[in-house]
């Protein structure tokens, strides 16, 4: 082992290590880096931080954006069914337009939201795509100073200057909540997504209008949040079969969470629909092959894209770099199938309705 190995290697500098050794913002160090006129002792303080860290990033050598690159940033969730159908169809709706996307698989946590910007700025992305977290409301406000466009789908931040485009969750989770109230359930559990989501509490609040616009009120025991996830649906149907008085029906707010509360049914030996009637939001091919079919909300993936994307071409055009945002809402279809059946009398778990 030579001298070298034993040395640990220091950490790059990023541009909120600019920002902060510069005493400016990161939307200041942005606008910098791609060539946008700043305060000269800004850019005197960030030439300095500059030099001091040894910043670096791709094509530094031309450190100025002085032009469109075609390189669309894309900042990915967590992968689900719903983010990497929107991934595939924009990669494809985008291609002919010669634009790329250049992806970025984030965590949860702050600090991944802000090494996700980073890397965004330092490869020089025209514009930015990404489901929105609160948590990076003043990182994005710095981005659209910099110059850089922001695109958000699927979750909203609030207070954010930027183009958003998102499907009708509330009036869509309403519609197919009625649907298990018309025929004839009144006792309807909510597999809730994280309320910390604008996509969670949008899907919980159209569930709970549909009741009361019918003249039920919510149980707070049939409304179980779990998270997004197939190990939170799993844990949450268990809750639910398990209680003295069960649901008839469940309403499970994206696809993963359904997929764990089959799993668990599956392995009780209990059965959709004799057992318990089951609607999904998010339709995918699987449903279509299970035994029953699985009653969904369809999210208009190719659309989202389309809309995105057109949006890009509209940002990136000499007109459309300053318009006002977009706020595009698209409308949902509800598919029909074999997991949601007429309650004709009062049952429970295991006692199929007669």
């Amino acid at each position: 082992m030579t001298t070298s190995d034993n040395i640990p290697r220091r950490r790059p500098a990023t541009i909120v290590d600019v920002a902060d050794r510069a005493g400016v913002a990161i939307g200041t160090v942005s606008r910098y880096l791609n060539g946008h006129p700043i305060r000269r002792g800004n850019r005197d303080q960030i030439e300095q931080a500059i030099e001091v860290l040894g910043y670096r990033r791709n094509a530094v050598a031309a450190a100025m954006k002085t032009d469109l690159t075609n390189v669309v940033g894309f900042l990915v969730p967590p992968p689900s069914e719903f983010h990497t159908a929107v991934l595939d169809h924009l990669s494809r709706t985008m291609r002919p337009s010669g634009r790329a996307l250049l992806t970025y698989c984030h965590t949860v946590d702050d600090a991944s939201i802000v090494e996700a910007l980073d890397f965004f700025v330092g490869h020089r992305v025209d514009c930015l795509i990404m489901s929105g977290e609160q948590e990076a409301a003043e990182p994005i406000r710095q981005l659209v100073a910099g110059g850089t466009p922001v695109i958000l789908y699927d979750n909203d931040v609030r207070g954010v200057p930027v183009d958003r485009v998102f499907v009708e969750n509330r009036a869509a989770s309403f519609r197919v909540v009625s649907h298990l109230i018309d025929i004839g359930h009144t006792e309807i559990a909510c597999v809730t997504g994280s309320m910390h989501d604008s996509a969670g509490r949008e899907r919980y609040e159209g569930y709970a209008q549909a009741l009361k616009s019918r003249g039920f009120e919510v149980d707070p025991a049939y409304v179980i949040d779990g998270d997004w996830k197939e190990t939170g649906g799993y844990s949450a149907m268990l809750r639910l079969v398990s209680m003295d008085k069960p649901p008839t029906a469940v309403f499970s707010c994206n696809y993963n969470m359904t997929v764990g509360g089959l799993q668990l049914l599956k392995e009780h030996g209990l059965k959709i629909p004799d057992d318990l009637s089951l609607a999904s939001f998010d339709d995918v091919p699987l449903f279509s092959l299970h035994e029953a079919g699985i009653t969904a909300v369809a999210q208009p993936v190719a659309k989202v894209a389309e809309t995105i994307a057109s949006i890009i071409a509209s940002r990136m055009s000499a007109t459309g770099a300053h318009h006002e945002p977009h706020n595009i809402m698209l409308n949902c279809d509800i598919i029909l199938r074999g997991s949601t059946r007429r309650r004709l009398t009062p049952n429970s778990i295991g006692q199929p309705d007669r």
